[in-house]
């Protein structure tokens, strides 16, 4: 769906929204029923940000090609301290 720009000469300026490439010359007003010819505006162009496009595209590809999981990933541990009694009492983090 696309939306087209209609200016009224009475009423000004509003938008119809139709099925890409069927916008009319002229579109009847909403306000007065009178006639409105459509404008003609700079299409919107919106790129879309990096994750999103990244999402996205997993999205799609999961659709056709599922990843079969084998077994639990390995859990991100930190390393453990050594083991000395005099850090025993110090504060923990």
């Amino acid at each position: 769906m696309a939306t087209y720009q209609y200016r009224c000469a009475g009423c000004g300026p509003f938008d119809v929204i139709r099925p890409i490439g069927r916008a009319l010359a002229e579109e009847p007003c909403g306000s007065c029923a009178g006639p409105a010819r459509r404008v003609f505006t700079a299409p919107l162009l919106a790129r879309t940000s990096t994750h999103l496009a990244r999402a996205l595209h997993a999205q799609e590809a999961s659709a056709h090609e599922p990843r079969v999981v084998t077994d639990v990933p390995a859990a991100r541990r930190r390393p453990t301290p050594a083991v000395n009694p005099r850090q025993a009492g110090l504060p923990k983090p």
